[in-house]
């Protein structure tokens, strides 16, 4: 691989590095949290972000055949126009002033109305793609709103157990590591919603469709930044930053003496 094409590399989104990268937090989020429902949430993201990769190629992909039909309905529309100015007739009462502001205002309509008419068939295949880049993004919106209801239950003052619990209350059970991981996964997971959506626009730069998933990008942010201030809160509250416990690692044989 050449520097040049290195460069490029880091240069543009890669969607099989965003869906490996997907993969790995599902993984890391079954093995901390087996069968939990962000585990499940994550997959689903998982699942959007591989169907982004086919969505977005299909976005920019040009439709040939709805090109071919424009092509032929703004051919006929001139060639209507071009046969109706060939047995135009002008005679001595459309000389006249008046008859003549008439003629030319009904002329002038027609060509609007001929104009508008392809205008719109020549759009038509852009508010297509639009709408479908569009309808992607919501629906990461949507999953990026899930990822939150998950953690808004997810107190870390709940885990110096101060405070009378009530019937509802959320269950305690998560250790303060185990909070700070889960808080982790979540705020890692609205990163990679907000990488997803930029697949879509990457080969695609409508700027209503930009505009749509910078949106995205500003609430996934927002979101994050809310959990990270759980992840303060947390550290403050018990001391210290949250380090994880090692793992049990079997030694290596010793070696005998005089080997």
């Amino acid at each position: 691989m050449t520097n040049s094409t290195k460069q490029a590399g880091y240069r543009t989104l890669q969607p099989p590095k965003i869906i490996d990268t997907i993969d790995v937090l599902c993984r890391r989020i079954d093995e901390r949290f087996p069968q939990s429902s962000l585990g499940q949430v994550a997959a689903e993201l998982h699942r959007l972000a591989g169907e982004a990769v086919v969505r977005a190629a299909r976005i920019r992909r040009p439709n040939l055949w709805l090109r071919a039909g424009i092509g032929l309905l703004v051919a006929g529309l001139t060639a209507i126009v071009v046969q109706a100015v060939r047995y135009l007739r002008v005679d001595d009462q459309v000389l006249v002033f008046e008859h003549f502001v008439q003629t030319f205002e009904a002329s002038l309509g027609s060509l609007v109305f001929v104009g508008a008419a392809i205008v719109f068939l020549f759009s038509l295949e852009l508010r297509m793609k639009r709408r479908r880049a569009l309808d992607a993004v919501m629906e990461l919106r949507s999953i990026a709103h899930i990822i939150d209801m998950h953690q808004l239950t997810k107190d870390p003052e709940r885990v110096t157990g101060r405070g009378q619990a009530t019937a509802s209350s959320p269950k305690r059970s998560m250790t303060p590591f185990e909070l700070g991981r889960y808080l982790d996964y979540c705020s890692e997971l609205l990163s990679l919603v907000s990488k997803t959506g930029g697949v879509y626009v990457q080969e695609f730069p409508d700027a209503v469709a930009i505009e749509a998933v910078d949106r995205l990008a500003n609430l996934t942010a927002d979101l994050s930044r809310n959990i990270w201030q759980k992840i303060m809160i947390l550290e403050h509250v018990v001391g210290g930053p949250r380090v994880e416990p090692p793992a049990v690692v079997a030694s290596p044989p010793q070696s005998e003496p005089g080997t």
